[in-house]
């Protein structure tokens, strides 16, 4: 059976590792690979939508991507206790007229004993900001170590 450590039950330490790993395999904007890290049933709230299952999500951030253009997010561990972890986050795109956002969110994920994401609900709140509002600035992918995190930058 795959695994995807760090495993539960967390720790401080191992929750920011998965959330570090979870923030890196969203900024790949590779739909395949960020399903990887959820159980073949997972159940997701994101907005109003509910996938189901991997295949479900996949196509959810198929479409997300395709909308969500210059996507660039940072994840920050919130809480964690035993096989739950709690996250905040924030993410910059712009749609296909130019428009830049800033996204903030709150997630609450259960992990399955070998590591998997078995649930994920997220409540996201969009605020439409200038170009000159951004504050994450890096080349598209994995955000260099250097780079603020959320709490850093104030958000």
């Amino acid at each position: 059976m795959e695994t995807k450590p760090p495993l539960p039950p967390f720790t401080e330490d191992t929750a920011r590792q998965k959330v570090r790993l979870a923030e890196d395999a969203w900024n790949s904007r590779d739909p395949a690979r960020v399903v990887q890290v959820y159980s073949e049933d997972t159940r997701w709230r994101n907005r109003t939508e509910f996938p189901v299952g991997r295949a479900e999500v996949q196509r959810f951030l198929e479409r997300k991507w395709a909308r969500e253009l210059d996507y660039r997010l940072i994840k920050e561990l919130w809480a964690c206790a035993d096989n739950r972890i709690a996250v905040r986050f924030a993410y910059e795109f712009h749609d296909d007229a130019g428009q830049w956002f800033r996204a903030y969110g709150n997630e609450n994920w259960e992990f399955n004993a070998q590591g998997l994401m078995l649930r994920r609900y997220a409540s996201i709140n969009d605020l439409p900001i200038a170009q000159a509002e951004r504050k994450f600035f890096w080349p598209l992918g994995r955000r260099p170590d250097e780079h603020p995190g959320l709490s850093d930058l104030g958000l």
